[in-house]
């Protein structure tokens, strides 16, 4: 727990007969951008409001840097929620120091941190703008604004490249860095499996309720792989490789093979130069994150 910003010990919460969470144990490294994932339906969101205190877990312990979750903490942690929930007759600088002020945040600091997002974010004329009056991609940087004005030490982003173009997607994940750069830890919900494996550096896969996947996304990629290399080559392949390892699928100079266990790629490379086939490229295939997810889903099921 001491190298943890958050750890969640045996969670458990039901509405009605419904058990949303059943005994979750996780724990996010203090300093790392942490994938919380799931299918919909599968707990994350009784877990997100769990861990920012909007519900009670029903049984089971949050601890938040080491102290037990408690009502001091909110002050300590930015939601960005998926269902964004700004008023929109409210003016943007009115909409932030309000939030701010929610926050702990004085008067002056507010106003303080608010002209330096909005100067970040090139932004700084929106201030008597009615959120009414942006665009959806408008709104999603003034709602990151919010979520990160008060500086938390834990970020939770449901979504949140959700509704932007890609420039303003790049310019989102690079705050993202620069926070987790300057020592924020940041949960980072989404069914984006492509952006986990840019992002994350460590994931939980909850389902029915259940975590039935933890792990460092590097660890957890090289444990379900299946040895699987694609060669790019020029020349003629030898007669005897089916007997060092199965094609898998072959096309002109590209040929995918699966060998016994890790150390043969090795042997088969060396016996490919020997046989005087030019290589390109020799690449091990491993496993999307969506593949995972899938097979771990299903299989679940």
């Amino acid at each position: 727990m001491a190298n943890s910003i958050l750890s969640l010990d045996n969670i458990v919460k039901t509405y009605d007969k419904n058990i949303a969470v059943d005994g979750v144990s996780f724990e996010v490294p203090r300093g790392s951008i942490f994938g919380l994932l799931g299918p919909n339906g599968a707990g994350k969101t009784s877990l997100i409001r769990i861990i920012t205190t909007i519900t009670r877990a029903d049984s089971g312990t949050v601890y938040l840097d080491g102290e037990k979750l408690g009502g001091s903490h909110p002050e300590q942690i930015g939601y960005m929620p998926e269902e964004r929930g700004l008023y929109r007759k409210m003016k943007v600088g009115e909409h932030l120091t309000y939030l701010a002020r929610l926050k702990g945040l004085s008067a002056p600091l507010a106003r303080e941190k608010i002209d330096y997002w909005l100067g970040k974010f090139e932004i700084s004329d929106w201030w008597n703008k009615k959120v009414e009056e942006l665009s959806k991609g408008m709104q999603q940087k003034i709602q990151f604004i919010a979520t990160v004005v008060h500086q938390p030490k834990l970020l939770i982003l449901d979504e949140p490249f959700s509704g932007l173009d890609p420039v303003n997607t790049n310019l989102l994940k690079g705050e993202i860095h620069q926070l987790k750069e300057e020592g924020v830890s940041i949960i980072f919900s989404t069914h984006r499996m492509e952006q986990v494996e840019e992002i994350c550096e460590h994931i939980v896969l909850i389902d029915k309720g259940r975590n039935v996947l933890e792990g460092r996304v590097k660890d957890i990629k090289n444990h379900f792989k299946k040895n699987l290399y694609r060669i790019s080559y020029s020349g003629e392949l030898p007669d005897g490789l089916e007997s060092r390892a199965e094609i898998v699928e072959q096309t002109d100079h590209n040929i995918t093979l699966q060998v016994g266990e890790q150390g043969q790629s090795n042997h088969l490379l060396q016996y490919l130069l020997q046989q005087g086939v030019f290589i390109h490229s020799f690449n091990e295939i491993l496993p999307t994150l969506n593949e995972i997810f899938i097979r771990q889903v299903q299989g679940e099921n």
